[in-house]
C-alpha cells in the first residue's frame, strides 16, 4: 500500500497548522506509526516519480506500505468558492520558494536539450483546442440550467453489474427524497 498526503499547507480556509503541521511532517507521523515515510518536494515532477517508483517498488516486493508526504503549495482557492484572500496575504504566493511544478519541469527539460520553447507552444495550442473540442463534445449531453440531464437514478447505475443492497437503499432514500422535495425524480424537466 502507498499512502500518498498531499500537503498543500492549506484546508479550506485554515492553515495545516490546524492538525498539527507545525510541530511535525506528516511524514514523521507515518514513522511513528512503523510505516516507511518520506518527504518530497512536491512541486519536483522528477522527485516526485521517483518517491513513486520506490514506495511501488517496496509494495511488489512485500516491504509494507509506504506514506509519502508531497509538500507544496496551493496558489489557488480550495475551490470556485473559496477566496484565499481573506485567510492569507496576496504576497504569501509569491514567496513560495519552490515554484510552479509545470514551470521547473518546462526549463529543466529545455536546459538538458530534451525540449524547447516552440515544442511547449504547440503543445499548449494543441491541448487548448483539445479541452475546446472536448468541451463542445460533452455538451451535447447537455448543460447544467438546461434541463438536458440523464435521470437521476442513472448514478447509481453502470457501476457494478449487480448493484449491493447499501447502495439500492442509498440510490431507493436519494429518490424518494427528491420526490418528497420536488414531487418527482427529475426537478428540470
Amino acid at each position: 500500500m502507498i499512502l500518498n498526503v498531499v500537503n498543500n499547507q492549506w484546508a479550506i480556509s485554515s492553515f495545516s497548522g490546524f492538525a498539527g503541521g507545525e510541530r511535525t511532517t506528516f511524514a514523521a507521523r507515518g514513522l511513528g506509526h512503523g510505516i516507511a515515510a518520506l518527504r518530497v518536494d512536491g512541486n519536483d515532477a522528477l522527485a516526485c516519480y521517483a518517491a513513486a517508483e520506490w514506495a511501488a517498488n517496496r509494495a511488489r516486493g512485500n516491504h509494507g506500505p509506504t506514506l509519502i508526504e508531497y509538500f507544496t503549495y496551493r496558489a489557488e482557492g480550495h475551490s470556485t468558492s473559496d477566496d484565499p484572500s481573506g485567510y492569507r496575504s496576496a504576497q504569501e504566493r509569491e514567496e513560495w520558494p519552490l515554484g510552479d511544478p509545470v514551470t521547473r519541469l518546462k526549463k529543466h527539460l529545455i536546459a538538458i536539450g530534451e525540449w524547447d520553447e516552440e515544442r511547449h507552444a504547440a503543445m499548449d495550442l494543441e491541448c487548448a483546442e483539445l479541452v475546446k473540442a472536448t468541451t463542445k463534445e460533452a455538451e451535447k449531453n447537455g448543460i447544467l440550467g438546461h434541463g438536458l440531464h440523464h435521470p437521476f437514478h442513472t448514478m447509481f447505475e453502470d457501476v457494478y453489474e449487480e448493484l449491493p443492497w447499501h447502495l439500492e437503499e442509498q440510490a431507493d432514500q436519494a429518490i424518494r427524497e427528491r420526490i418528497t422535495k420536488f414531487g418527482t425524480e427529475r426537478p428540470f424537466g
